[in-house]
């Protein structure tokens, strides 16, 4: 009884002596190589981004490296070429590998120094089973979307998923007129501004292994969640799914990258570990480039997601505090926004241009796979 009293005291010690850290913001000069893909063995494209790390401190978020030359290897001396398409963004066609040789990926930048991945095998990826969803109120009500996988020869254990999100949503007003420049004028069918569709991508990274279990089977793995309130769930929600199988060192690789940058900032949350991938300088062996090459078939599905399936109490809130009235204080638009001044007129009531005008935040393109 002693002994836990001391345990209590001391607990209360340690806890009423916390004192605030403020730590520095990190300003090295590092620039480490980030390669971020997969070598694509089916019938898809491969892509290949490569960016390098920027500073916390910095204003730039994003540091695309362009002029780079790439090249998918064979264990066979066979040469696949990656071109690249955007800025830091490289791809090649359906390469449609031999799964019985290895590969690997080679990097030669515009400062002349050289990268190569280790040689990993091809790994076959299952077919995704489904995409699913449940509705959740823990921690918090929303749309809580999982996968089931399986594979039936047991060749691969272990699976990683990303995925891509596209939903309709409306602006918080509907406005019926615009300003032409010296009077308002009723809108045409196509200046209305009403309907549009945003997207994003996936950035925590989403792992599973059956390694332990009896049977091949990923039931019911959890992708994300989407609140209540979220616009995506607004009217109409679709994700595209794609699935990778890995290796056992490719896994550990991901787990260990998914704790340093998802897991950290409680006491009791995993230790930072050292993050080692398969990519090296040829060079300079100990120059740190972040990321890991996988070689396999991708599987993907599409799941799209009614507001008519919800519950009839969501209300998804609008991003933005919206207001109309009639002196146009509330910004330089009525009823729709006019980024230009304009002659008001009597009786016209006002709001803000993101309040009214859904292609601020979105386009009105409808994505080529939509199904209403």
């Amino acid at each position: 009884m002693k002994r836990t009293a001391r345990i209590l005291i001391l607990i209360s010690v340690i806890m009423g002596c916390k004192k605030p850290y403020n730590p520095p913001p990190v300003a090295g000069d590092g620039s480490y190589l980030v390669v971020e893909g997969v070598i694509n063995s089916g019938a898809d494209s491969t892509i290949i981004k490569l960016s390098r790390t920027v500073n916390i401190s910095s204003k730039i978020t994003t540091n695309p490296v362009s002029g780079a030359t790439l090249t998918v290897e064979s264990d066979q001396n066979a040469i696949y070429p990656l071109t690249e398409i955007t800025a830091g963004k490289y791809g090649a066609p359906g390469l449609n590998l031999d799964a019985s040789h290895q590969y690997r990926l080679r990097i030669k930048t515009l400062d002349d120094k050289q990268y190569l991945s280790d040689f990993v095998p091809v790994n076959i990826t299952p077919p995704i089973d489904s995409v699913g969803y449940n509705i959740v109120s823990v921690p918090d009500t929303g749309l809580q979307i999982y996968v089931n996988t399986h594979n039936s020869n047991s060749s691969t254990r272990y699976y990683r998923w990303e995925y891509s999100e596209t939903w309709r949503f409306h602006a918080a007003y509907f406005s019926l007129f615009i300003s032409n420049g010296s009077s308002i004028v009723e809108r045409q069918p196509n200046q209305w501004r009403f309907f549009c569709f945003a997207s994003d991508s996936s950035s925590d990274i989403v792992l599973a292994s059956s390694a332990k279990l009896q049977n091949n089977i990923i039931y019911q793995n959890p992708l994300t969640v989407i609140s209540s309130t979220s616009e995506k769930v607004e009217l109409q929600y679709s994700m595209l799914l794609r699935e990778y199988a890995l290796t056992p060192d490719a896994y550990t690789f991901w787990t260990n990258l998914k704790k340093n940058t998802e897991q950290l900032g409680s006491i009791f949350d995993a230790e930072p570990s050292q993050i080692k991938g398969n990519i090296h300088n040829v060079n300079n062996p100990n120059e740190p480039v972040i990321g890991y090459i996988s070689a396999c078939t991708v599987q993907s599905k599409r799941i799209f997601i009614s507001r008519n399936n919800l519950p009839d109490l969501w209300k998804p809130a609008y991003p933005y505090t919206c207001q109309i009235d009639s002196d146009g204080s509330q910004g330089p638009g009525f009823l729709i926004p006019q980024p230009n001044d304009f002659v008001p007129m009597s009786g016209s009531t006002y709001t803000s241009s993101i309040c009214a005008d859904c292609t601020l935040r979105g386009t009105q393109t409808v994505p080529p796979y939509w199904i209403y």
